[in-house]
């Protein structure tokens, strides 16, 4: 077991809390700055397929090198650069064709980012692994912090500040890379499994299904849910403190997972996120207008979000080994985030206006149910006592 006292935890920390500080001024208020610049709906959910369409590729791509050449961090170094010297690009242009062209350019670097730095940080922790959530929630307070100072910025000043906003966190995230460590990889076990035989196996093919269908349902929350909010005449302050709640409710169950997973398996806690995510949805769509619902539903993002990721990380370490970690974490991202994340764009920009908004909600409840009959039949079943104590 390695000594916790040579984790560097503050500054795997540290990343976290910038990256997701970005996250926390893009994903609530890219799609109004979208909206300001003059793209219709239709295009918003374009520009966000593109923005997620590499995850398919990109980490893949990524993941591979970093198990060839055994060092995710100079990936990571490398990437970070590249993403928050491309975002710049945004500043000088509102044409479609470049902001496509832009997006698909910075996101194929950033989207490399994140599943190379899970990894990485599951190699420092090894075999203390429950100690993931505890790094990890400081990316969910960087997430809030910004989240709430965006929202009251803009509605003091102009929107178009917010790229300035983005770059800054972006430059400190490539920054806090620079002066993380490499985690060296001292297993000398010999490779059980190829790649190919883990993802034949059933339960791997339900898993990635399962998590492909959450990030469906997921994307017209997160293309979509401010502009809502503004059509219901809620303010931007508003907005983000709905964001910053649900993102302050996922950072109280990442305190107690660690004690959580001592009683429930990774499969109970799975099972109990997708039934909390379809009654989530189907508040969004159908109670707008009442702001105490939706501050209930977004308290639900503790599990439609939280729950689900933890549990996927750790099915990632358990499914893939060290051997496959790079890998695993890469075809996570790109799955679920990637594909489903394209899918899910592209099905709400189109029936936004079409379906509306209502039904697009109650289509992404649907698709939780769906999800949550194939973990059902098919995740953990068979290996229950294995996946109870990962935890």
């Amino acid at each position: 077991m390695n000594n916790p006292m040579s984790v560097p935890c503050w500054r795997l920390s540290g990343f976290y809390f910038f990256y997701f500080a970005a996250l926390g001024c893009f994903i609530p208020y890219w799609g109004l700055y979208l909206k300001d610049s003059g793209f219709t709906p239709l295009e918003i959910g374009e520009l966000s397929a593109w923005l997620v369409a590499t995850k398919i590729i990109s980490p893949n791509l990524w993941g591979w090198l970093a198990d060839y050449i055994g060092k995710s961090l100079s990936i990571i170094r490398f990437t970070s650069f590249f993403a928050a010297l491309l975002f710049f690009g945004f500043i000088f242009t509102h044409n479609y064709f470049w902001f496509a062209v832009i997006t698909i350019a910075f996101s194929f670097f950033w989207n490399a980012v994140l599943p190379q730095f899970e990894a990485a940080t599951l190699f420092h922790l090894r075999n203390n692994s429950h100690r993931y959530s505890q790094i990890r929630l400081w990316g969910s307070i960087g997430f809030i912090l910004t989240v709430l100072g965006t929202g009251w910025l803009i509605d003091k000043q102009p929107i178009k500040l917010l790229p300035f906003i983005i770059i800054a966190f972006l430059i400190c995230n490539w920054w806090v890379s620079l002066i993380t460590p490499d985690a060296k990889k001292i297993s000398t076990k010999p490779l059980l499994l190829s790649l190919g035989s883990i993802l034949k196996k059933p339960e791997v093919i339900a898993f990635f299904t399962v998590n492909i269908l959450i990030q469906i349902a997921h994307s017209p929350y997160y293309v979509f849910y401010s502009i809502y909010l503004k059509n219901h005449h809620y303010s931007a302050t508003m907005t983000g403190l709905l964001w910053a709640l649900g993102v302050l409710a996922e950072i109280v169950l990442f305190m107690y997972m660690k004690r959580i997973l001592n009683y429930f398996s990774l499969r109970t806690i799975l099972l109990l996120s997708l039934t909390l995510s379809i009654l989530r949805w189907l508040i969004i769509g159908w109670y707008p207008d009442y702001l105490s619902l939706l501050i209930i539903a977004q308290l639900l993002h503790a599990a439609s979000f939280g729950g689900i990721h933890i549990v996927a990380i750790h099915l990632v370490h358990l499914y893939f080994g060290e051997q496959h970690q790079g890998k695993g974490q890469a075809l996570y991202s790109s799955l679920s985030f990637g594909l489903g994340g394209v899918i899910g764009s592209l099905y709400s920009g189109y029936y936004w206006d079409l379906l509306g908004s209502k039904l697009v909600f109650s289509l992404a409840a649907g698709i939780c149910t769906i999800a949550c009959f194939i973990t059902l039949t098919w995740i953990g079943r068979e290996n229950k006592n294995k996946i109870t104590a990962l935890g």
